[in-house]
């Protein structure tokens, strides 16, 4: 169904792409300092399905709209930067004392840090447009299913992607709950994520299309 020439190749573009430090990458670091590595954990999960959606999308031609609807991509990439500014306003304004966030429901907090990820990843159209412009690259018409050979490397990107920003919600969550020791610290992470969702969003304000 593929060309295993042009799938090993992929595999080691993706890989290269899935460790270079990028938005979805600092997201789930901010998420993962705030909420813990169960938190991270399920950011990187949200941004694994997310980055699904974009690849079905792209097999099925629909992530074309973006490079014939300028309109539909600004409208997208506002949104996308209100969202991010509308969790570094919540992450600023946090004043929680570590340990008090126990009397919430777990299961809240990781449906949220899901939904965060899937939501900030959908709402960016540089991920449409990378899956655009990436994937076709790979693909050998010749050999038929192209939309088959689309869903196989958007697949295979999405399972490497989550391994990775797993392992580094993970890591990044841990690290926190070693210096989440006091309110100050606390407050100081928080301080951090806000500057890092800000940042995202400014960088999607600014950011042009290629």
């Amino acid at each position: 169904m593929v060309d295993m020439t042009l799938y090993t190749a992929f595999l080691v573009a993706a890989f290269a792409l899935c460790i270079t430090p990028g938005p979805d990458m600092m997201f789930i670091v901010a998420v993962g300092g705030r909420g813990g590595p169960r938190a991270g954990v399920m950011a990187a999960f949200g941004v694994a399905c997310a980055m699904l959606v974009h690849a079905v999308a792209a097999a099925l031609g629909l992530s074309a709209l973006f490079t014939t609807l300028p309109t539909l991509y600004h409208v997208l990439r506002w949104a996308g930067a209100a969202y991010l500014l509308y969790l570094a306003v919540k992450a600023f304004r946090d004043r929680s004392v570590p340990g008090e966030e126990s009397a919430a429901p777990a299961g809240a907090g990781m449906r949220r840090a899901f939904w965060q990820g899937a939501i900030t990843n959908l709402l960016n159209p540089k991920v449409i447009l990378f899956n655009v412009a990436f994937l076709p690259q790979f693909v050998d018409p010749s050999l038929g299913h192209v939309p088959g050979q689309l869903m196989l490397l958007g697949g295979t990107l999405v399972v490497m992607g989550f391994l990775w920003d797993g392992c580094v919600g993970l890591l990044s969550g841990r690290l926190a709950n070693l210096l989440r020791r006091s309110a100050r610290v606390n407050r100081w992470l928080n301080i951090v994520s806000g500057t890092v969702f800000t940042g995202l969003a400014v960088r999607l304000v600014v950011a042009s299309p290629k």
